[in-house]
């Protein structure tokens, strides 16, 4: 009798780890997408923002201090959020240089 109540515990534990599984592996695969995402958004952004700050004629010092903030949250790599706070700030960047040309 003790070896099929052995069966069944161990049964029941593989049910709980697959359900875990099943519900564990997508979301982690949509914030790992979510976080590539974001990172490459905040890339292209700073890289907008360096040709635009590369063909302004005159210096904007709040400008330049926005793209090094962008700049330094990206060397951080840190998650989505960081990558939406760095390409922000690369974005309004750009926005002050292209107004200032």
């Amino acid at each position: 009798m003790s070896h099929t109540l052995l069966v069944w515990l161990v049964g029941g534990a593989l049910l709980v780890g697959a359900g875990f599984a099943t519900t564990l592996l997508p979301r982690l695969r949509a914030r790992g997408r979510e976080q590539r995402t974001a990172w490459s958004s905040a890339r292209a952004a700073i890289d907008s923002a360096a040709v635009s700050r590369d063909a302004a004629t005159s210096r904007v010092p709040e400008a330049e201090r926005l793209l090094a903030r962008a700049e330094a949250i990206a060397a951080g790599r840190g998650g989505a959020s960081a990558a939406h706070a760095a390409a922000r700030h690369a974005r309004e960047a750009d926005r002050l240089w292209r107004t200032h040309q």
